[in-house]
């Protein structure tokens, strides 16, 4: 079952915002600033099992037609890399911390692409680290 998050609640992201005025606008719909946004509101929608918005969010050119998540407990977000390449694309590497269904902790490490297409960003791809 995915936790719930109130406004005023720290966002999953780890950016030190409240959830209210960092990820979830993007969660409802608001489009993000940049590729970095996008990518920490597509790690909180990870946490919170919100498969539309990270189907919304795919690339048509590279998103799978469905989109099942396992039960992985996802407990941290550590964005290393930032890489505007241009004003419509742009590359940001983090490492994911979770756990899976027997505690099992793990990282997971990806360098993501990212393209803006009609004034909002879209998640393309990304190689495994």
């Amino acid at each position: 079952m995915a936790p719930e998050f109130n406004s005023d609640d720290p966002c999953p992201c780890g950016s030190g915002k409240c959830f209210g005025v960092c990820c979830g606008p993007l969660l409802k719909g608001a489009p993000a600033s940049d590729a970095r946004a996008l990518m920490r509101s597509r790690y909180t929608a990870f946490v919170l099992k919100d498969v539309d918005y990270l189907l919304q969010t795919w690339h048509e050119t590279t998103r799978p037609k469905n989109l099942e998540l396992d039960e992985t407990v996802w407990k941290s977000l550590k964005v290393s890399v930032y890489l505007p390449l241009s004003e419509t694309s742009a590359r940001v590497k983090f490492a994911a911390k979770g756990a899976d269904l027997e505690g099992r902790a793990f990282t997971l490490r990806e360098d993501s692409r990212f393209v803006k297409e009609n004034g909002r960003w879209y998640y393309v791809d990304g190689k495994f680290k």
